[in-house]
């Protein structure tokens, strides 16, 4: 259970989410999904309850809810997804690194917009910036907070079949969506919030 104040916003949950899973968790506004998300990354404590996670933070990746950047963010996407790396004592990557960077960069399929400035890109495109950036410590979970919320239908497919292949090289996914037919064409276990009990 959580609950803020006197006002609880989920309780008698009981789930698990098994290795190579495409997890979905749906819910009306309110219900309590991001919430959720923020007691699996460890940013908030159950009020009751227990959470069991046996990865460590280093081993997820997270795509959070509406970061859009300004049209005049000076930053490439190749230089974006090196953020998430440089946060060590020296300013440069090692040849490991860049390796990594170039493969997120891949999988997402931007090595061809890799130079282009994220500002500067559509909707869609920094969607995929930001799942690069998210993924480049090849991490074994994904969590995604209504990545897709703001784009248009095209946009929203080419994003879900970026992740549907991480999914499929074995990456488990936490995926939060509105979105009906995203979860009937890629999910394979759906978590409801907001039913009764809860």
């Amino acid at each position: 259970m959580v609950k803020f104040d006197q006002q609880v916003v989920f309780q008698k949950l009981n789930f698990s989410i098994n290795r190579g899973d495409f997890f979905c968790i749906v819910g009306p506004n309110g219900s309590g999904k991001t919430t959720l998300l923020r007691v699996i990354l460890e940013e908030l404590s159950p009020t009751s309850g227990e959470l069991q996670r046996y990865l460590t933070s280093k081993q997820i990746g997270y795509v959070p809810q509406f970061r859009n950047l300004e049209t005049d963010f000076p930053l490439s996407a190749q230089a974006f997804v090196e953020l998430k790396l440089i946060q060590k004592p020296w300013p440069w990557l090692t040849t490991t690194e860049k390796t990594q960077v170039q493969q997120a960069l891949s999988k997402t399929h931007l090595t061809a917009k890799k130079d282009w400035r994220i500002g500067q890109m559509s909707g869609g495109e920094k969607q995929r910036v930001y799942l690069a950036q998210a993924i480049v410590n090849q991490p074994q979970l994904l969590i995604l907070d209504e990545p897709t919320a703001s784009l248009d239908v095209q946009a929203k497919y080419e994003i879900m079949d970026v992740v549907q292949e991480l999914n499929q090289q074995g990456t488990t996914i936490i995926f939060i969506t509105h979105d009906p037919q995203l979860l009937e064409k890629y999910g394979t276990k759906t978590l409801h919030l907001g039913e009764e009990g809860q």
